[in-house]
């Protein structure tokens, strides 16, 4: 395993990133256990959790597994969405941040996070109000580096205006959705993160599954993410994109290659990324995303896998700029 470095912390991760999402869901304690016992084995030390990850079951079974080397570990949560049935206990107040994070820090069984993540964007709270709670948290120790998940671009690059005029801990990472049928990251996100040396750490990198080839069967499964639940049809419904899918998978198949150990790599080997974020529900699936670090994504190889997918338009919408050079 690899280790890159993290913004401008110091601080070594590995080149993929675990999410827990499946914790307590999807998968039970036994098979998390297996699961994080095998990312521990292929040398990642780098976790990713949320507060709203399986109503809190998902902190609570990592806290249980990171025991006694906890110090070998980058951790990593969230909170934005409702915790409960108070009407304050969802957003980006301080009110709420704080608490989120005390109840976090419980169910993960430790005195702090590397890192925390405003989960969302919250367009009812003045971003001053959320920093001020980050900067307080991170006075406090409770957290080290402020992180933010599915912002756009201005939005982050507000907030770290907004830290540094008031010389407050800077953003380290962001999280943004990215893979081979999401893109739009490339356009704006992905450079200014590394004009501001911020670490990336995107998730879904397989396309909710979409890229892992199971979808681009002539026999389409039965069951699946993108069959039962309703916000990945609309995320990953196009036509285009299945097509992109089932061009790939072909791709994969003539260079013997698991379908979602490429759709790793291709998002990994992108020069502003950190670590993609991998997640499965048991070590058999986990095993094709572990082996996308034995990929040597070479600049033609990325740009031959790029080539079946749609290319966003720039920021300027000048098409004609995003033309090759002759």
């Amino acid at each position: 395993m690899d280790y890159r470095p993290l913004g401008r912390t110091g601080v070594q991760v590995s080149r993929l990133c675990f999410g827990t999402m499946s914790f307590g869901g999807d998968a039970d304690e036994s098979t998390s256990a297996a699961m994080y016992r095998a990312c521990r084995a292929a040398g990642i030390n780098f976790f990713d959790t949320a507060n709203r990850y399986n109503a809190g079951r998902s902190e609570e079974i990592l806290g249980s597994l990171i025991q006694g080397h906890r110090e070998e570990l980058v951790l990593a949560t969230k909170c934005f969405d409702s915790i409960g049935p108070d009407i304050n206990a969802k957003g980006g107040s301080r009110r709420y941040i704080t608490r989120a994070v005390e109840e976090s820090l419980k169910r993960l069984k430790t005195d702090r996070v590397e890192i925390l993540y405003l989960h969302h964007h919250d367009y009812a709270t003045p971003v001053e109000e959320s920093l001020r709670a980050l900067e307080d948290l991170v006075r406090g120790g409770k957290i080290l580096y402020p992180a933010v998940s599915n912002y756009a671009a201005w939005q982050t690059q507000k907030a770290l205006d907004v830290q540094e005029a008031r010389g407050w801990a800077r953003l380290q990472v962001v999280q943004p959705m990215y893979s081979l049928v999401k893109r739009q990251a490339e356009v704006e996100i992905l450079p200014m993160a590394q004009a501001n040396a911020i670490s990336v750490v995107p998730y879904s990198p397989a396309g909710g599954g979409l890229l892992s080839g199971k979808y681009a069967q002539q026999e389409k499964p039965a069951v699946g993410r993108l069959l039962a639940n309703p916000v990945y049809k609309d995320r990953y419904g196009e036509d285009w994109m299945h097509e992109t899918a089932t061009s790939f998978a072909a791709l994969c198949g003539q260079r013997g290659v698991h379908p979602m150990s490429m759709a790793v790599a291709w998002v990994g080997g992108h020069p502003a990324v950190t670590a993609p974020i991998i997640g499965a529900r048991n070590v058999d699936q986990l095993r094709a995303s572990l082996d996308s670090v034995k990929i040597a994504m070479t600049p033609d190889l990325r740009a031959e896998i790029a080539a079946l997918s749609r290319t966003p338009p720039p920021a300027t919408d000048r098409l004609e700029e995003a033309k090759p050079k002759k």
